[in-house]
């Protein structure tokens, strides 16, 4: 799936924190302008959308060897825990 290719970023960097625009909603919204576009309609016509779906993925190895501790409540909302 596409949006593990962020996931696997974050993990060979071996980042804290990625937060950011859901890459799978992404393509399925591209999906949708192509759709529109193959059945006629001008891409100059087409609304431009801002992202509206965003992921938080926090990586727990990197925090620990940080020596950071993060809250329970940032990590329930996490929508990824990497430990």
């Amino acid at each position: 799936m596409w949006g593990d290719v962020d996931n696997a970023y974050l993990r060979i960097c071996r980042g804290l924190i990625s937060y950011g625009p859901d890459s799978i909603d992404q393509f399925r919204r591209a999906a949708g302008y192509v759709d529109r576009i193959l059945k006629g309609e001008k891409p100059a016509n087409l609304p431009v959308q801002a992202p509206t779906k965003f992921e938080l993925v926090i990586n727990l190895k990197t925090a620990k060897a940080l020596g950071l501790d993060i809250p329970s409540t940032v990590l329930a909302r996490a929508d990824e825990v990497i430990e």
